[in-house]
């Protein structure tokens, strides 16, 4: 594990505000990875509502978001130069019905309230407005991965949506999107009648473990990127059972 480990993330306290530089410059710097952002940014712009209206985006750190969704307005939990605002994802500064939606990507399985997010989203989301998200799933496939090849935690027997927080970004349960929106599915839409559930669709079961994701280094070269995307699509029919991550859009109902 320690040779694959990328150089540049060795020793790094995850929640210093530097480590989220040092993980901008490893997007960019890796090919691979950067164009696994690229698609879910696409992804994202494309899943957003129409007309006109401010979004969103929690957890911007390390992306480059806003050149795909314009205007955007960027936040980071912690001091971040290069971000419009500091915030708390449970506790949004916006007026009722401002926002035509809040986008993310990694983001909710590091909150350690995901109750407060929902209520603070549906009132703070427009009518038609939009939650888009791309977040760990769990599979039999994943499950293995992220237990034997990834730092966060997973827990998906915890009996409730929320953790201890030890920091904003090493504080986690990378199992807390599954079970909101599978394992306890009845109970998000009883308790959050206003965001309905508009599609979740679990993908990507190489292609990100191929990147080395941003703590471990590349396993294969930019260019290979268009062959494995090609050679994810045979496997599509079986994404409920590889898939490693989650496409997941919530709607504001009235």
């Amino acid at each position: 594990m320690k040779l694959l480990q990328h150089p540049l993330t060795r020793g790094l306290d995850l929640d210093d505000p530097q480590t989220t530089i040092i993980r901008k410059r490893i997007i960019n710097e890796k090919p691979f990875l950067k164009q696994i952002y690229q698609e879910w940014y696409g992804w994202i712009a494309r899943s957003l509502p129409e007309g006109e209206g401010p979004v969103l985006e929690l957890g911007s750190g390390a992306g480059f978001l806003n050149e795909y969704v314009s205007p955007l307005i960027t936040s980071e939990i912690f001091f971040c130069n290069f971000v419009d605002a500091i915030l708390d994802g449970c506790d949004l500064p916006f007026k009722n019905g401002s926002l035509k939606g809040i986008v993310f990507v990694d983001v909710l399985h590091h909150l350690p309230r995901a109750e407060g997010f929902f209520k603070e989203a549906a009132r703070c989301i427009r009518t038609g407005g939009r939650i888009v998200m791309v977040e760990p799933w769990i599979t039999p496939w994943s499950k293995f991965i992220y237990t034997r090849l990834h730092h966060e935690p997973l827990d998906t027997g915890a009996a409730e949506w929320k953790f201890p927080s030890t920091g904003p970004l090493s504080g986690a349960n990378s199992a807390l999107p599954w079970i909101i929106f599978c394992r306890d599915r009845k109970i998000f839409e009883r308790d959050y009648p206003q965001l309905k559930i508009s599609s979740i669709k679990a993908g990507m079961p190489f292609r990100y473990l191929l990147s080395g994701g941003i703590s471990l280094r590349s396993i294969m070269p930019g260019w290979s990127f268009p062959l494995w995307k090609k050679v994810e699509e045979r496997f599509d029919p079986w994404s409920n059972k590889l898939g490693m991550f989650a496409r997941i859009v919530l709607e504001r109902a009235a």
